[in-house]
């Protein structure tokens, strides 16, 4: 009994590697299966990770935090809006990463363009449609919506492109519904920092990657 606990400890301690090497192969055959070679398969998705915790400042705007009354009493008392900057930025490995492979794979001519943009469409419209503004956090949608949305309109409209058609609908259409077109909101919102790409959408539009293409090819 005394050696048996110290094998489950070391058991639960390597569980999570165990999950992500799981994780990597799964990540690694759907990349592949994209066109791309293992070792451009697995620095696609090594830099995606890595790319997640960069966000690259491209704006900067006032808000209004509070609001207060300007005067109490007509030129006596003046109480300004206090007001702090709000940050735009954009997420190396949920934003940059993907629309530059999804427009090699776009451009590649193997890959069907009315197809790909109606199905980028359908994704976009269903982000849209799901995603939400979190006040003092950003935009939230839910991971499984862009995968999903993305091999069923590839497999519907792609063929034998159903493949790169999912990566292609899932990232651009995460990317454009749900961060993008609400770009709007973001004053109301109240962070400090709104990263294009990341947080709340960085999950669906990788998941597209692994999901989309696995199940697609």
């Amino acid at each position: 009994m005394f050696g048996l606990l110290p094998m489950i400890l070391i058991f639960i301690l390597l569980l999570p590697a165990f999950f992500f090497l799981f994780y990597f192969n799964i990540a690694a055959i759907s990349f592949t299966k994209l066109g791309l070679s293992p070792q451009g398969a697995m620095l696609l998705f090594t830099f995606s990770l890595i790319g997640s915790v960069i966000n690259i400042p491209v704006s900067k705007q006032k808000i209004v935090v509070e609001e207060k009354p300007q005067m109490v009493f007509p030129f006596l008392f003046y109480y300004p809006p206090r007001v702090r900057h709000q940050v735009i930025a954009v997420n190396v490995g949920g934003a940059i990463i993907p629309t530059v492979f999804a427009l090699y794979l776009l451009t590649s001519g193997k890959t069907p363009l009315v197809p790909a943009l109606i199905s980028t469409t359908i994704v976009t419209l269903a982000t849209n449609a799901m995603a939400r503004v979190v006040p003092g956090v950003g935009i939230s949608l839910p991971a499984f919506i862009p995968p999903l949305v993305a091999v069923s309109s590839a497999l519907l409209l792609g063929g034998e492109s159903a493949a790169p058609i999912a990566y292609i609908a899932g990232s651009l259409g995460t990317l454009i519904g749900a961060d993008l077109l609400n770009l709007h909101k973001i004053k109301n919102i109240g962070a400090q920092v709104v990263s294009i790409g990341g947080a709340g959408v960085y999950d669906g539009i990788f998941l597209v990657g692994v999901i989309a293409a696995f199940l697609a090819a």
